[in-house]
């Protein structure tokens, strides 16, 4: 397993979500157009996305929006700034290969990489999987709220 460059202290000082619904514990690598991350939270029998004692896969859109806010956040923070926070507005292409996540052993880990941005909107495509095998993938789009 690969050291992180950035563990969840810095996560959550970069993403509005705090405590438990900041999803990702470690950033393994980024650049300007991908990010790596890795999380262990998703056997939690407290996690907050669980109902009926499960987390089920349609989930990882939420983790897979979080690595979208954690890598704006890290660009922004290069430039000497802070992300303006979005709203997530679009989901396309997702498949999901897996019914449930809490049962898996191992971390999930999930590459994001950027598609496309403008003034007011960013589009990422995402992949997230478990000891090799993708559960989930798809495109997301958010839109930023203006600059204050």
């Amino acid at each position: 397993m690969s050291e992180p460059v950035l563990g969840r202290d810095r996560i959550v000082a970069l993403v509005p979500h705090q405590g438990a619904m900041c999803l990702w514990d470690e950033v393994l690598a980024w650049d300007a157009q991908t990010i790596r991350l890795r999380a262990g939270n998703h056997r939690d029998p407290a996690h907050p996305l669980r109902s009926d004692g499960r987390l089920r896969a349609v989930h990882l859109c939420e983790y897979g929006a979080q690595a979208m806010a954690v890598h704006g956040g890290l660009r922004a923070g290069e430039g000497g700034g802070a992300a303006r926070p979005g709203v997530l507005v679009a989901l396309r292409g997702v498949a999901l290969h897996v019914a449930r996540i809490d049962d898996l052993a191992d971390a999930l880990e999930c590459e994001a990489q950027l598609l496309a941005e403008g003034e007011a909107s960013q589009q990422y495509s995402f992949r997230i999987h478990h000891a090799g095998v993708v559960l989930a993938e798809g495109r997301a789009a958010v839109v930023l709220q203006p600059r204050g």
